[in-house]
């Protein structure tokens, strides 16, 4: 099963107010009063007025993201900052190998990050997505991991993270129809 993902995760009211008069932009609700706002390519053009560009390479610690964060891209998100923190995400996997990186951006600069990892052979608070959750605010709950507890796991990829946000759906949406399928049993 692959998984895939290109994002942008902050306090739900702060990427609303951000994102408001966007075409493209469509945020898929999480826990906490978090949100997520999938980068596309067609958002990326529309943040900076040109293509996104992608790495030829494979991502590892000295280039931790598919997407390059360009100029233009990165003063968008320092901008959005000042309201508060944000991350920028990104994770694959496929056939159970893959990578995850994340950045934070707090008053306006990246405050933290970019980190990278493959490995995952360090505590889960301390992978790239997990640890950039927790300087978001994240707090810990009933999950594994401040990546269920946000509900990151709900959706496998940029696509399904769109159609999430444009049904209007929570991250506890996939529990309620267990729970809803459970009842009528």
């Amino acid at each position: 099963m692959s998984y895939q993902l290109s994002a942008v995760v902050a306090d739900g009211g702060l990427l609303r107010e951000e994102t408001r008069e966007l075409d493209h932009a469509v945020l898929g609700a999480l826990r906490q009063d978090f949100a997520l706002l999938p980068l596309t390519p067609q958002l990326v053009q529309e943040l900076t007025g040109t293509p996104p560009d992608y790495a030829a390479d494979e991502p590892g610690p000295g280039q931790p993201f598919t997407l390059t964060l360009s100029a233009p891209l990165t003063e968008v998100l320092a901008h959005w900052s000042r309201r508060g923190p944000l991350a920028y995400v990104e994770a694959e996997f496929a056939g159970g190998a893959g990578h995850q990186a994340a950045a934070v951006w707090l008053g306006g600069a990246l405050a933290w990050g970019p980190r990278f990892d493959a490995a995952f052979d360090k505590p889960r608070p301390e992978w790239p997505i997990n640890a950039a959750l927790i300087e978001l605010g994240a707090e810990p709950g009933r999950w594994i991991d401040p990546f269920a507890e946000l509900g990151l796991h709900v959706e496998r990829s940029t696509e399904g993270w769109l159609a999430h946000g444009r049904r209007g759906l929570s991250a506890d949406y996939w529990d309620e129809l267990a729970d809803e399928w459970e009842a009528h049993q």
